[in-house]
């Protein structure tokens, strides 16, 4: 995988099922619904969600549409696509950049997006593109991680691999964490032309059934998988034991992952 792919959050297909079966109901299940709910879907509507993945919010909102309305998953990533596809064959799924979204202006009731903008090449651009296929009066949401500050865990985690292989794979860690400011979300949307947003914070919880299993999903589901090898993956899973044992206290994994989920509405 090239390297410009990692930082954007682009992983492998291998990656992609171990993203869905691990990731999402450890980190990104509980967000679903509050990011549905923040952008006030309603039956009928029409909904696309932009950097989808493997499409658990696109699925939980599908429920709230409706059949008669419907449900569009954009992504990058080819392997995001085929494991949302197959599970979810009745949404419609499409490959694209959220930078040039390929829909006509005024197509959507509502654009979501969660934990993707900060991937995103250019910010402004796709945030503009979010605003740009809304109908007016359109509903927008944008969920994003809170400071790595603000994330004991991983914070944890990105010093023990900093300690382990350096900073670029550290760095990689980082990435999802970029915007975990207010004042710099705020600032982000009133540049892409989008003044009324409101910025919203949440408390959030990671939960995983080890510590182990912590290091497997942060690994093989996630763009590190291209960076360390089986001897490092087994030098890190004993390193973790020791100094992520804090958040292990029952065996089981639990600690504070919270994001801000941004609104706004299109005049």
């Amino acid at each position: 995988m090239l390297q410009q792919e990692q930082d954007r959050g682009q992983v492998s297909g291998d990656a992609a099922e171990v993203y869905e079966e691990f990731f999402v109901p450890a980190l990104f299940r509980e967000w679903a619904a509050r990011v549905a709910g923040a952008a006030g879907i309603q039956p009928g509507w029409r909904v696309l969600d932009v950097a989808c993945g493997t499409g658990v919010l696109a699925r939980t909102v599908a429920e709230q549409v409706g059949v008669q309305g419907s449900v569009v998953g954009l992504d990058l990533n080819e392997g995001m696509l085929r494991v949302a596809k197959r599970i979810a064959p009745h949404i419609e799924w499409r490959q694209g950049r959220a930078e040039s979204l390929p829909f006509d202006t005024h197509s959507f009731d509502a654009t979501v997006s969660q934990f993707g903008l900060m991937f995103f090449e250019d910010r402004r651009a796709a945030l503009q593109e979010m605003i740009r296929v809304l109908r007016p009066g359109g509903h927008l949401a944008v969920a994003v991680w809170d400071s790595l500050d603000n994330t004991p865990g991983y914070a944890a985690v990105t010093a023990l691999l900093q300690r382990l292989l350096g900073d670029p794979v550290a760095d990689l860690l980082r990435a999802p964490f970029v915007l975990g400011d207010p004042q710099l979300l705020q600032s982000l949307f009133t540049q892409a032309g989008i003044p009324n947003a409101t910025v919203t914070p949440h408390a959030g919880t990671a939960r995983f059934p080890s510590i182990r299993s912590w290091m497997y999903t942060d690994v093989k589901g996630w763009t590190l998988a291209g960076k360390i090898d089986d001897e490092q993956f087994e030098q890190l899973c004993e390193e973790a034991e020791q100094v992520l044992r804090p958040y292990a206290a029952d065996g089981t994994v639990a600690f504070s992952a919270p994001a801000y989920i941004v609104t706004a509405s299109k005049a």
